[in-house]
């Protein structure tokens, strides 16, 4: 019995679930990325340390809450989990498996809307995770310039989480929209890392760079934007997530598998 006649998406978002599970790619960039998160904590608490301690007052760091750290790491970490969100989808269509798949769940927008699910849950859980036990063992290199306040702490472990929820869902969405894991990484890259970096070397275009996905959601994590406040940066990063994953879904229905 397919999904699609239970009519059920949880019995569809368990399926995604087991599949991305019982991968080894999956497992293999979670731990990538846990030893990226720790490596850089470990390094920018050391880098913090430093600038504090030397003879120059201008690279003071001063006290710092410790989920900066973590924020400081996902500029990194952030491509493993976007690299494990896309291969939820692109890996199905470079080995054929998505036929069988769409055999299964003749609807495109229920198979899409549970791996959209499962890229969410899995990529937020790994954020809250690795920004957590990065931050924390970042702590006892920091001393007395490292700060544990338990709310803010646990509001800035959540902020990455929720960051990295969405940007899976848009690495998904990407994927869906150009079922390539090459093309798919390279046009990530460039709205991420490139188009900003570009906009923002030209005082014309500058403004438009505060409307980039990695822009945004670096105003919603550290509050970095002077042009809008955190939730707005949250809803910008939303709706690129959402526009990439309503992309996806309008090539679904239009192309075959």
């Amino acid at each position: 019995m397919t999904a699609a006649n239970t009519g059920r998406l949880p019995g569809a978002v368990a399926a995604e679930w087991t599949k991305a599970w019982t991968v080894r790619s999956t497992w293999w960039s979670l731990a990538a990325a846990a030893v990226l998160m720790g490596a850089a904590c470990v390094q920018f608490a050391i880098f913090t340390v430093s600038a504090n301690d030397n003879n120059d007052p201008s690279d003071d760091k001063g006290v710092i809450a410790i989920g900066t750290i973590a924020f400081s790491a996902l500029d990194m970490v952030q491509f493993v989990l976007i690299g494990l969100a896309m291969l939820l989808i692109t890996s199905e269509y470079s080995t054929g498996a998505i036929r069988g798949t769409l055999q299964w769940m003749p609807r495109g927008g229920e198979m899409l809307a549970a791996k959209t699910l499962v890229a969410a849950v899995i990529g937020g859980l790994a954020g809250i995770v690795l920004a957590a036990a990065g931050s924390l063992a970042a702590l006892p290199l920091l001393g007395r310039w490292g700060e544990l306040d338990p709310l803010t702490w646990l509001g800035d472990i959540l902020a990455v989480g929720l960051y990295s929820a969405l940007i899976s869902v848009f690495a998904l969405g990407v994927g869906a929209l150009l079922r390539s894991a090459v093309g798919t990484l390279i046009v990530i890259f460039l709205v991420v890392m490139v188009l900003p970096a570009s906009l923002q070397s030209n005082d014309i275009t500058a403004p438009a760079a505060d409307f980039m996905p990695a822009i945004a959601g670096a105003a919603f994590v550290r509050g970095a934007s002077e042009a809008y406040p955190p939730a707005f940066g949250l809803l910008i990063l939303t709706a690129w997530a959402t526009l990439a994953v309503a992309a996806g879904y309008l090539t679904l229905h239009r192309r075959d598998a």
